[in-house]
């Protein structure tokens, strides 16, 4: 099949091949997103020989100063130029062991390469070479399939998905991204062949699921790790929100398929990753909380159970344990007091709480919520979104007013520890707690004197004594 390629870049790159006597082909997920128009700024280049070589004579004709970063073992070389990032790579054929995705890796064709690939979209190649310059070489149908919008291993998808198990994912997360249905066989070997994705490293499981939650709508793929049962394997906490009890007639939604629901409206709304997590994981502690009591269905205190179970979450996927997790941790933690502040009685005092409380993290807490309307009731809909709408307000004016965005208490934990003579201490917190909450609650006034008076007052409680010749005025 004939393409023309209107490219100066393919042209230097057949030029040299030309030279060097060696063939070359554009292959994989650049010619896919090509004919699926698509934008891509990664390149694969297939050598027959050595892709090292190729690339480091190339670097050299071209100039400008291009760096190669090359990769021995994998026989690969890659450098970016222009904005794009080009990668060249010999020929090879793969044979796998059981217990290991890592192939015994050879010499091979063009064919051998081809065969070795993961799905017939992605097999897809485009010559350089002078005698068939713009030939699209599809071995597998995968432009059919790409009409068709079907996700298809090459060969028998038993032996693909068993010889590299991450290939599971990467269907799941190519159907997600593309929006394409996987072929029922390949689908059914998944299923099958479930339990090969223990050998994968958590740390490549994490990526591809990442690359499924920043997906346009990642509820299809959370919808094929469900029903493949690979879900269950990698991610057991969101497999356990799946079902629905039933008492006395009486259900519970089904908190899986709520959540998803909710990833994907967050989604419409921000493409900030660990947003999307906080999502994913705003219901995780209501199965551990589920009860059945006076007649209905309780999840009491599931937020507070889910923040606690995000540290661990986050360990055992081998997801970051800094400020993203902490970030997460605390909108799980959080995502109910929004909720229970949308009503006509809600005080000053409540919203400059949620306000100090969130701090920088506010406006993300209140998209989280907002994404948790998931009735199917579109008045209902409407009036939730219109009661956030009256709350949004209702924060802007109070931060307005206050200056409370952000803010600190006049007297903070190091000064109280020296107007006591006091060592870190659990106290310390303690007495930092109650000015601010005094100060909140519009008991004394936002004022380092008022401050330090009702300080005097809580020390007498605590029986402390405090050092008034330390006392001044600001």
């Amino acid at each position: 099949m004939k393409k023309v390629i209107k490219n100066k870049f393919f042209e230097t790159v057949s030029d040299l091949a030309e030279n060097l006597k060696v063939d070359v082909y554009v292959i994989g997920g650049y010619v896919r997103d090509l004919l699926l128009k698509r934008k891509s700024k990664d390149i694969d280049f297939l050598i027959i020989g050595s892709g090292i070589d190729f690339a480091e004579k190339l670097a050299k004709k071209l100039g400008h100063n291009v760096n190669v970063s090359i990769f021995k073992n994998f026989g690969t070389a890659m450098f970016k130029y222009k904005g794009f990032e080009y990668e060249f790579v010999g020929a090879r054929k793969e044979s796998y062991q059981r217990n290991s995705r890592k192939p015994i890796v050879e010499n091979g064709t063009l064919q051998d390469d081809q065969n070795r690939r993961d799905f017939t979209i992605n097999t897809l190649a485009i010559s350089l070479n002078k005698s068939n310059y713009g030939e699209i070489l599809d071995p597998f149908g995968g432009i059919e399939d790409l009409e068709k919008k079907i996700i298809k291993t090459p060969l028998d998808p038993d032996i693909t998905f068993s010889d590299d198990p991450l290939r599971m994912m990467r269907a799941i997360r190519f159907a997600t991204q593309l929006n394409f249905k996987i072929d029922d066989n390949s689908f059914k070997a998944i299923s099958v062949n479930k339990e090969r994705i223990k050998i994968i490293s958590k740390e490549r499981i994490s990526d591809e699921l990442n690359k499924i939650i920043m997906s346009e709508r990642p509820s299809i793929g959370f919808n094929l790790l469900f029903k493949s049962g690979l879900l269950e394997i990698i991610f057991p906490e969101m497999y356990n929100l799946a079902g629905v009890d039933v008492v006395n007639n009486i259900y519970h939604k089904d908190n899986f398929y709520h959540t998803i629901k909710v990833l994907d409206n967050i989604s419409e709304n921000t493409d900030d990753l660990w947003l999307r997590w906080a999502a994913i994981l705003h219901d995780i502690g209501k199965p551990k909380t589920k009860k059945f009591v006076d007649n209905s269905w309780t999840f009491h205190n599931h937020q507070n159970v889910g923040a606690n179970m995000v540290p661990e979450i986050f360990r055992k996927m081998k997801l970051p344990l800094n400020e993203k997790m902490k970030f997460v941790r605390k909108l799980v933690e959080m995502h109910h007091r929004p909720i229970s502040l949308v009503t006509d009685e809600t005080t000053d005092s409540a919203i400059r709480r949620l306000i100090y409380d969130a701090g920088e993290d506010l406006d993300a807490l209140l998209t989280l919520t907002e994404s948790d309307i998931t009735t199917q009731f579109e008045d209902k809909h409407q009036k939730f979104l219109l009661n956030y709408q009256i709350l949004r307000k209702k924060i802007k004016e109070v931060a307005e007013k206050d200056f409370i965005r952000n803010w600190q208490p006049p007297i903070d934990g190091n000064e109280i520890m020296k107007l006591l003579d006091l060592q870190p201490s659990k106290i310390v917190g303690v007495l930092k707690d109650e000015l601010k909450d005094a100060i909140l609650d519009e008991k004394i006034e936002n004022s380092y004197e008022a401050a330090y008076n009702y300080l005097k007052i809580l020390a007498e409680n605590y029986n402390l004594k405090l050092n008034n010749n330390l006392l001044t005025l600001k």
